[in-house]
């Protein structure tokens, strides 16, 4: 559960990082130097600030861990904001201002812009879950619409026919979307076909595994509880290492609108 370091104090060793920050291009944000951010509305909680505009991002990204009595009762997103929560592990209740919604290991919840997100904790133990927002890009005749549904009922599909490169997505492929959030989970030892470049940029939490990513075409170690952020046009390709568990993040990407000039 879990990956900001609560202990304050010193180390053995030198101070040193894995954190690669390359602004309005690509980053690396190793687990253990995420800090906590006080963020208004959230209440027992402690919570990282991942991609934002600062970094080179048109969304935000957010790891939170809701404790005991954990909350957002005043509501999270706005005029123009579409939101979606996933849970990583525990147990959320998300509502929309009429209708509540609890979601375990696995599930999310997407909210279209203007429809406010309210959040609780739906256990006794702490709840680990990301967060993200974005502005809507509205067109016409089609509309978002909320979408609630959870991993372990859904079959991957296999990622550009691959066996052992495994890909889950959250929302329809529908016009009325102006985004999409997936699972993408490579076996020890796979990889993508071919190192991508490509218009779309991601914001992407490890959820298991270790591996290699190419970035920029450098390749950095990644691993559990890293945060990628990848503009667009970014060189980006990901192979897995170790023995026991798959490289699965979970990311967002823009889709289905034309380019502005």
């Amino acid at each position: 559960m879990g990956y900001k370091n609560n202990n304050i104090g010193y180390i053995d060793g030198l101070l040193e990082s894995r954190a690669v920050i390359k602004k309005n291009n690509y980053a690396v944000l190793p687990h253990e130097g995420l800090v906590n951010n006080v963020i208004p509305g959230f209440e027992n909680c402690e919570c990282s600030i991942l991609g934002s505009k600062k970094l080179g991002a048109n969304f935000v990204d957010f790891i939170m861990t809701f404790q005991k009595g954990g909350k957002n009762a005043q509501g999270f997103g706005g005029e123009g904001i579409e939101t979606l929560v996933y849970v990583i592990d525990g147990k959320l209740t998300v509502g929309d201002g009429t209708e509540k919604h609890e979601v375990s290991t696995g599930g999310f919840v997407y909210l279209p812009a203007g429809v406010l997100m309210y959040l609780e904790n739906a256990q006794e133990a702490n709840t680990e879950f990301f967060l993200y927002k974005k502005r809507y890009q509205p067109i016409e005749g089609h509309e978002a619409y909320k979408v609630v549904g959870n991993v372990n009922d859904m079959e991957p599909i296999q990622y550009e026919g691959m066996e052992d490169v495994l890909l889950w997505d959250f929302l329809p492929k529908d016009l009325c979307f102006d985004m999409n959030f997936h699972i993408l989970s490579f076996e020890p030892g796979a990889s993508h076909g071919y190192i991508e470049t490509h218009y779309q940029e991601h914001g992407a939490y490890l959820l298991s595994g270790k591996g290699m990513y190419n970035l920029d075409n450098e390749w950095l170690p990644v691993e559990k509880g890293d945060y990628i952020f990848m503009s667009a046009y970014v060189h980006q390709a990901a192979y897995a290492v170790g023995r026991n568990e798959p490289l699965k993040y979970v990311y967002s990407k823009d889709c289905n609108r034309e380019p502005e000039i």
